[in-house]
Protein backbone atom coordinates (compact mmCIF):
# COMPACT_ATOMS: atom_id res chain seq x y z
CA UNK A 1 0.00 0.00 0.00
CA UNK A 2 1.47 3.64 -0.94
CA UNK A 3 1.77 5.76 1.79
CA UNK A 4 0.35 9.37 0.12
CA UNK A 5 2.13 11.48 3.07
CA UNK A 6 5.24 9.68 2.60
CA UNK A 7 5.51 10.33 -1.05
CA UNK A 8 4.86 14.22 0.00
CA UNK A 9 7.88 14.03 2.87
CA UNK A 10 9.92 12.57 -0.17
CA UNK A 11 8.96 15.07 -2.50
CA UNK A 12 9.75 18.09 -0.38
CA UNK A 13 12.77 16.79 0.52
CA UNK A 14 14.15 16.23 -2.90
CA UNK A 15 12.31 19.30 -3.95
CA UNK A 16 13.74 21.51 -1.53
CA UNK A 17 17.58 20.01 -2.70
CA UNK A 18 16.87 21.25 -5.87
CA UNK A 19 17.21 25.19 -4.52
CA UNK A 20 19.77 24.46 -1.49
CA UNK A 21 22.47 24.55 -4.65
CA UNK A 22 22.84 26.80 -7.81
CA UNK A 23 21.49 23.92 -9.88
CA UNK A 24 18.01 25.09 -9.95
CA UNK A 25 19.02 28.73 -10.50
CA UNK A 26 21.66 27.56 -13.57
CA UNK A 27 19.31 25.24 -14.91
CA UNK A 28 16.00 27.95 -14.88
CA UNK A 29 18.55 30.82 -16.46
CA UNK A 30 20.09 28.47 -19.22
CA UNK A 31 16.56 26.44 -19.79
CA UNK A 32 14.75 30.35 -20.06
CA UNK A 33 17.53 32.12 -22.13
CA UNK A 34 18.03 28.95 -24.55
CA UNK A 35 14.05 29.05 -25.19
CA UNK A 36 14.41 32.54 -26.28
CA UNK A 37 17.01 32.80 -28.42
CA UNK A 38 15.77 29.63 -30.17
CA UNK A 39 12.54 31.05 -30.37
CA UNK A 40 13.16 34.80 -31.43
CA UNK A 41 16.34 34.61 -33.12
CA UNK A 42 16.98 30.71 -34.60
CA UNK A 43 13.63 30.88 -36.08
CA UNK A 44 13.07 34.09 -36.78
CA UNK A 45 9.58 34.48 -34.75
CA UNK A 46 9.01 37.80 -35.73
CA UNK A 47 9.87 37.81 -39.44
CA UNK A 48 7.08 34.82 -39.66
CA UNK A 49 4.47 37.56 -38.74
CA UNK A 50 1.99 34.15 -37.36
CA UNK A 51 0.85 34.78 -33.81
CA UNK A 52 1.23 31.05 -33.31
CA UNK A 53 3.73 29.32 -31.15
CA UNK A 54 4.59 26.66 -33.23
CA UNK A 55 8.68 27.83 -33.36
CA UNK A 56 8.37 27.53 -29.71
CA UNK A 57 7.27 24.36 -28.66
CA UNK A 58 9.28 22.78 -31.52
CA UNK A 59 12.42 23.41 -29.79
CA UNK A 60 11.41 21.39 -26.31
CA UNK A 61 12.50 18.08 -27.08
CA UNK A 62 16.00 19.37 -28.17
CA UNK A 63 16.58 21.50 -24.75
CA UNK A 64 15.24 19.16 -23.10
CA UNK A 65 17.61 16.36 -24.22
CA UNK A 66 20.65 18.47 -22.63
CA UNK A 67 18.90 19.71 -19.70
CA UNK A 68 16.74 17.11 -18.27
CA UNK A 69 19.19 14.50 -18.19
CA UNK A 70 21.45 16.57 -16.37
CA UNK A 71 19.39 18.16 -13.57
CA UNK A 72 18.37 14.14 -12.91
CA UNK A 73 21.89 12.16 -13.37
CA UNK A 74 22.08 12.74 -9.32
CA UNK A 75 18.37 11.95 -8.36
CA UNK A 76 19.85 7.97 -7.62
CA UNK A 77 23.91 8.54 -8.23
CA UNK A 78 24.85 11.10 -5.60
CA UNK A 79 22.52 8.76 -2.96
CA UNK A 80 24.38 5.54 -4.04
CA UNK A 81 27.88 7.61 -4.27
CA UNK A 82 27.18 9.36 -0.61
CA UNK A 83 25.79 5.51 0.53
CA UNK A 84 22.78 7.48 1.98
CA UNK A 85 20.90 5.34 -0.31
CA UNK A 86 21.14 2.42 2.12
CA UNK A 87 20.15 4.82 4.65
CA UNK A 88 17.18 5.79 2.67
CA UNK A 89 15.77 2.05 1.87
CA UNK A 90 16.13 1.29 5.62
CA UNK A 91 13.50 4.27 6.61
CA UNK A 92 9.92 3.04 6.81
CA UNK A 93 8.91 3.76 3.24
CA UNK A 94 8.23 1.13 0.60
CA UNK A 95 10.83 0.90 -2.64
CA UNK A 96 7.49 2.95 -4.73
CA UNK A 97 7.33 5.50 -2.14
CA UNK A 98 10.99 6.92 -2.79
CA UNK A 99 10.91 6.40 -6.78
CA UNK A 100 7.83 8.32 -6.93
CA UNK A 101 8.37 11.16 -4.58
CA UNK A 102 11.74 11.67 -6.40
CA UNK A 103 10.33 11.84 -9.79
CA UNK A 104 7.35 13.64 -8.50
CA UNK A 105 9.74 16.38 -7.06
CA UNK A 106 12.07 16.56 -10.66
CA UNK A 107 9.12 16.77 -12.69
CA UNK A 108 7.69 19.30 -10.75
CA UNK A 109 10.82 21.52 -10.69
CA UNK A 110 10.29 20.88 -15.12
CA UNK A 111 7.17 22.12 -15.33
CA UNK A 112 8.36 25.02 -12.98
CA UNK A 113 10.18 26.22 -15.75
CA UNK A 114 8.29 25.57 -18.54
CA UNK A 115 5.35 27.50 -17.04
CA UNK A 116 8.20 30.37 -16.25
CA UNK A 117 8.39 30.81 -20.15
CA UNK A 118 4.72 32.59 -20.32
CA UNK A 119 6.55 35.87 -20.98
CA UNK A 120 6.50 34.55 -24.66
CA UNK A 121 2.75 34.18 -24.41
CA UNK A 122 2.35 37.07 -23.44
CA UNK A 123 4.17 38.45 -26.30
CA UNK A 124 2.30 36.40 -28.99
CA UNK A 125 -0.90 37.80 -27.61
CA UNK A 126 0.30 41.21 -27.52
CA UNK A 127 1.29 40.61 -31.44
CA UNK A 128 -1.63 39.16 -32.66
CA UNK A 129 -4.91 36.19 -31.71
CA UNK A 130 -3.14 33.14 -31.03
CA UNK A 131 -5.44 30.10 -30.48
CA UNK A 132 -5.21 29.42 -26.84
CA UNK A 133 -6.27 26.14 -27.16
CA UNK A 134 -3.60 25.05 -29.18
CA UNK A 135 -1.01 26.63 -26.42
CA UNK A 136 -2.93 24.96 -23.61
CA UNK A 137 -2.70 21.44 -25.34
CA UNK A 138 1.39 22.63 -26.64
CA UNK A 139 2.15 22.66 -22.68
CA UNK A 140 0.06 19.68 -21.83
CA UNK A 141 2.29 17.51 -23.75
CA UNK A 142 5.43 19.50 -23.32
CA UNK A 143 4.73 18.85 -20.08
CA UNK A 144 4.06 15.24 -20.39
CA UNK A 145 7.30 14.97 -22.50
CA UNK A 146 8.77 16.48 -19.59
CA UNK A 147 7.71 13.86 -17.34
CA UNK A 148 9.01 10.63 -19.85
CA UNK A 149 12.65 12.44 -20.05
CA UNK A 150 12.70 12.39 -16.01
CA UNK A 151 11.20 8.89 -16.00
CA UNK A 152 14.44 8.00 -18.29
CA UNK A 153 17.09 9.60 -16.12
CA UNK A 154 15.67 8.54 -13.22
CA UNK A 155 16.63 4.63 -14.14
CA UNK A 156 20.05 5.47 -15.67
CA UNK A 157 20.73 7.42 -12.80
CA UNK A 158 19.90 4.11 -10.57
CA UNK A 159 22.02 2.29 -12.99
CA UNK A 160 25.71 4.28 -11.89
CA UNK A 161 27.41 5.86 -8.96
CA UNK A 162 28.62 8.44 -11.69
CA UNK A 163 26.39 11.75 -12.90
CA UNK A 164 28.62 11.52 -15.66
CA UNK A 165 27.41 8.05 -16.75
CA UNK A 166 23.95 8.83 -15.70
CA UNK A 167 23.54 11.88 -17.74
CA UNK A 168 25.16 9.92 -20.96
CA UNK A 169 22.84 7.22 -21.27
CA UNK A 170 20.15 9.06 -20.58
CA UNK A 171 20.88 11.66 -23.65
CA UNK A 172 21.84 8.60 -25.54
CA UNK A 173 18.11 6.72 -24.45
CA UNK A 174 15.85 10.09 -24.95
CA UNK A 175 17.81 10.55 -28.31
CA UNK A 176 16.65 7.61 -29.22
CA UNK A 177 13.21 8.35 -28.30
CA UNK A 178 13.22 11.67 -30.45
CA UNK A 179 14.22 10.17 -33.55
CA UNK A 180 13.05 7.11 -33.72
CA UNK A 181 10.86 7.34 -36.08
CA UNK A 182 12.43 9.94 -38.37
CA UNK A 183 12.04 9.38 -41.97
CA UNK A 184 16.05 8.95 -42.33
CA UNK A 185 15.51 5.81 -39.46
CA UNK A 186 12.88 4.33 -40.86
CA UNK A 187 14.47 4.56 -44.12
CA UNK A 188 17.37 2.84 -42.84
CA UNK A 189 15.36 -0.45 -41.70
CA UNK A 190 13.57 -0.26 -44.90
CA UNK A 191 16.69 -1.98 -46.97
CA UNK A 192 17.08 -4.46 -44.62
CA UNK A 193 14.27 -4.58 -41.44
CA UNK A 194 10.74 -5.91 -41.52
CA UNK A 195 7.72 -3.75 -41.66
CA UNK A 196 6.61 -4.71 -37.94
CA UNK A 197 9.95 -3.74 -36.99
CA UNK A 198 10.10 -0.59 -38.91
CA UNK A 199 6.67 0.21 -36.99
CA UNK A 200 7.71 -1.28 -33.92
CA UNK A 201 10.19 1.59 -33.73
CA UNK A 202 8.66 4.10 -35.05
CA UNK A 203 5.74 3.80 -32.39
CA UNK A 204 8.59 4.58 -29.74
CA UNK A 205 9.03 8.17 -30.74
CA UNK A 206 7.81 11.01 -28.81
CA UNK A 207 7.28 13.21 -31.85
CA UNK A 208 4.18 12.08 -33.25
CA UNK A 209 2.40 12.49 -29.94
CA UNK A 210 4.26 15.72 -29.15
CA UNK A 211 3.44 17.17 -32.68
CA UNK A 212 -0.37 15.93 -32.61
CA UNK A 213 -1.01 18.12 -29.21
CA UNK A 214 1.09 21.13 -30.62
CA UNK A 215 -1.34 21.09 -33.27
CA UNK A 216 -4.17 21.43 -30.81
CA UNK A 217 -5.03 17.69 -30.87
CA UNK A 218 -5.39 15.98 -27.05
CA UNK A 219 -5.85 12.79 -27.51
CA UNK A 220 -6.05 9.91 -25.12
CA UNK A 221 -3.96 7.84 -27.44
CA UNK A 222 -1.13 10.41 -27.06
CA UNK A 223 -1.76 10.89 -23.11
CA UNK A 224 -1.92 7.34 -22.82
CA UNK A 225 1.61 6.96 -24.57
CA UNK A 226 3.39 9.44 -22.43
CA UNK A 227 1.81 8.00 -19.29
CA UNK A 228 3.01 4.67 -20.29
CA UNK A 229 6.62 5.56 -20.76
CA UNK A 230 6.69 6.90 -17.44
CA UNK A 231 5.35 3.46 -15.58
CA UNK A 232 7.44 1.64 -17.73
CA UNK A 233 10.61 3.39 -16.96
CA UNK A 234 9.77 3.96 -13.37
CA UNK A 235 8.68 0.21 -13.31
CA UNK A 236 12.80 -0.42 -14.22
CA UNK A 237 13.78 1.90 -12.07
CA UNK A 238 12.23 0.21 -9.24
CA UNK A 239 13.47 -3.03 -10.80
CA UNK A 240 17.02 -1.54 -10.99
CA UNK A 241 17.22 -0.17 -7.32
CA UNK A 242 15.89 -3.12 -5.56
CA UNK A 243 18.47 -5.40 -6.97
CA UNK A 244 20.91 -3.08 -5.91
CA UNK A 245 19.55 -3.20 -2.34
CA UNK A 246 19.52 -6.94 -2.28
CA UNK A 247 22.95 -6.99 -3.22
Amino acid sequence: MVNSCTIKAIFKREFKSYFESPVAYVFMVVFLVLMGFLTFNVTNFYERQLADLQPFFLWFPWVFLLLIPASCMGLWADERRSGTIELLLTMPITMTEAILGKFLAAWAFIAIGVAMTFPIIITTCFLGSPDIGVIITGYIGTVLMAGAYVSVGMLTSSMTRSQVIGFVLALVVCLFLIIAGWPPITNFLVSWAPAWLIETVAAFSFMPHYESMQRGVLDLIDVTYYISVMVFFLTATHVVVDSRKSS
